[in-house]
């Protein structure tokens, strides 16, 4: 997780975020906090709390396409959250810094603590963009089963292991891979049953 404030002080990072009008909001447990932000291109950091983004799906079904905690950063120029079908859902009272993407690129005095603000900004897109590539070569997997093997790949590789911990829950698994979450968990005792894989808990072991 890139911290947008690395190597700023706190004296500085107060200027910084001063000289960029920015402001902080919180939002109460369900509050969908699209509806209450009013910039057109926005940069969120959550400072406490949890928030889920939400696809409205043409069928009325959701698909939660990011799960957010506490020093996580979102915001409508990384992805299409400013469209009617998507929600922010803040889901337990949520602290945000909300920044003005606008002020960010227009800021007129250059000094040393804008300049790494604007290096960790480039370096939290350069992440995301590897992250989003990694998230659609598994979407184009036409299978349960490929999309899996797909996470199982490119995670393996990522962290030099045939270990693979799942984040949190299958159910955020499931999410992420964009499948039914039973569907899932069936393909996971079929491989496991083929001797692709043994599985402890929420631990993942490749014996391929």
């Amino acid at each position: 997780m890139i911290d947008l404030f690395k190597n700023i002080t706190l004296g500085n990072k107060k200027k910084l975020l001063k000289s960029l009008e920015a402001n902080i909001f919180t939002y109460q447990e369900n509050v969908n906090i699209n509806n209450f932000i009013k910039i057109n291109n926005f940069i969120a950091i959550i400072l406490d709390g949890y928030v889920e983004i939400i696809k409205i799906n043409y069928d009325g079904s959701q698909t939660i396409m990011e799960s957010l905690e506490k020093n996580s950063v979102f915001g409508n120029i990384i992805s299409n959250i400013n469209q009617d079908n998507y929600e922010i859902i803040a889901k337990e009272e949520t602290k945000i810094i909300l920044i003005d993407y606008d002020a960010v690129i227009n800021f007129n005095t250059i000094n040393i603590y804008y300049n790494e603000f604007i290096k960790n900004l480039l370096i939290f897109y350069n992440e995301r963009i590897s992250l989003n590539n990694e998230r659609i070569s598994i979407l184009c997997e036409k299978t349960i089963r490929n999309r899996l093997l797909e996470y199982f790949r490119i995670t393996s590789l990522k962290n030099n292991s045939k270990k693979i911990y799942v984040p949190d829950t299958f159910i955020k698994l499931a999410n992420y891979l964009g499948v039914d979450r039973c569907a899932m968990q069936r393909e996971l005792k079929y491989l496991k049953e083929e001797g692709f894989i043994e599985i402890k808990n929420k631990k993942i072991t490749l014996l391929y």
